[in-house]
């Protein structure tokens, strides 16, 4: 069964972004990229693989899920899809998405969504990528965190989880510090 890893960045008060959903506070230096890179290349946006020198398989996931709001910037900047070498699945109540091939667009049920990636046979583990809105949706059936802690503070903004009502108890796995200050943790179920 493949596991649903909620693999994101965040600052060291629980916010993956200020509260215009902006993440720009968060270092992003050539070292600490390819640290990250080199563990999950996969997470590299297509459109910065080639000028940043990743071109490694899939390692952890093959599948991403996300919300609208963390899909926006790639439509931002003129893509219909961040992510073309993975399944992804964009969470929305809204119709307006770009049609793309390797984008399928979820317009209800996320948790029956992702029950159904989880209970597949074959293939790597399913990301889910953001947002807060979302992670909050289904985090019953999140496995592991793996979490990118900057050495920031925000102070308010967009929760790593909104809306979870019940405490949910974590182990931690490990925890490997990176360049600038940077700490992936990663955290299974207890």
């Amino acid at each position: 069964m493949r596991r649903l890893v909620y693999y994101v960045a965040t600052s060291l008060d629980g916010f993956i972004a200020d509260p215009a959903g902006d993440a720009s506070a968060f270092p992003v230096a050539p070292d600490t990229l390819a640290a990250l890179f080199a563990e999950y290349p996969e997470t590299c946006p297509a459109h910065v693989r080639a000028a940043l020198g990743v071109d490694a398989p899939p390692r952890h996931f093959d599948t991403v899920v996300m919300g609208r709001t963390t899909h926006q910037p790639a439509l931002d900047a003129g893509l219909t899809s961040a992510y073309p070498h993975l399944r992804q699945y964009v969470v929305t109540r809204r119709e307006d998405l770009p049609e793309d091939p390797t984008v399928t667009v979820v317009h209800d049920d996320p948790v029956g969504l992702v029950r159904a990636l989880k209970a597949e046979e074959d293939g790597l583990d399913v990301w889910l990528c953001g947002g807060g809105d979302l992670a909050g949706q289904v985090l019953d059936e999140v496995d592991e965190l793996h979490l990118k802690v900057n050495p920031v503070l925000l102070g308010e903004g967009v929760p790593l989880v909104r809306g979870a009502a019940d405490p949910a108890a974590w182990r931690l796995a490990s925890s490997t510090p990176l360049p600038h200050g940077v700490l992936l943790t990663r955290y299974v179920r207890a």
